[in-house]
């Protein structure tokens, strides 16, 4: 398990924001990280929320000096056209963060289209077991709280996989632990993640 923090942020505090690579996010992290191998100036990050896209985006602009627009389908469609141009005449990456890449982003402006389509794109998978389970291990490490390797073992098995599933999981488990006055454990986790209905099986 790697992960990737923002420049002169070392020694990390180890409850601070990390970006953890595993084969999920590994080639969209690779494609940033070789942005002056891109065609175009420009590139298309895209990922399900809470993946820890617009975290990789900022490590990204730190490292290359570039530019980001995240939340990019929020964004009116002329101010990125203006951006894609402005990166190629100044040759400073331009990294634009979506839900997804055209077609799916229903991109109205024929030139914006047009560019977008030359532009390399990374996408962010799913979470895999590892990284379910390492995100579980940071998120509760973050909060200060003791989680035993068998619990995350458990949760891992059991939570949906999904970036913000494992992060409403996490939630629970800290209000739980909080409201009983215990400590996390299989029980508790069971009890009070089937009855926030965030259990893929009991």
């Amino acid at each position: 398990m790697n992960q990737m923090a923002l420049p002169l942020q070392w020694p990390a505090d180890p409850r601070s924001d990390a970006f953890l690579l595993t084969d999920s996010n590994r080639l969209a992290a690779r494609m940033l990280d070789q942005w002056e191998n891109w065609p175009t100036m420009a590139a298309i990050l895209t990922g399900p929320r809470k993946s820890g896209r617009s975290l990789l985006a900022r490590i990204f602009a730190a490292r290359s000096g570039g530019t980001i627009i995240d939340d990019a389908e929020r964004v009116p469609e002329v101010q990125i056209f203006h951006a894609w141009n402005t990166a190629q005449a100044e040759r400073r990456p331009l990294l634009i963060v979506a839900d997804a890449a055209p077609p799916r982003w229903a991109v109205k402006l024929p030139d914006l289209r047009s560019r977008l389509a030359n532009s390399s794109l990374g996408e962010i998978g799913p979470p895999d077991d590892e990284l379910v389970a390492a995100l579980f291990e940071h998120l509760f490490e973050r909060r200060g709280l003791d989680a035993r390797p068998d619990l995350i073992e458990w949760l891992t098995l059991r939570v949906e996989r999904s970036h913000l599933s494992v992060i409403r999981a996490v939630d629970m488990l800290d209000q739980g632990a909080m409201e009983r006055r215990a400590r996390l454990s299989i029980a508790l986790a069971r009890s009070t993640l089937i009855t926030a209905g965030l259990l893929a099986e009991s």
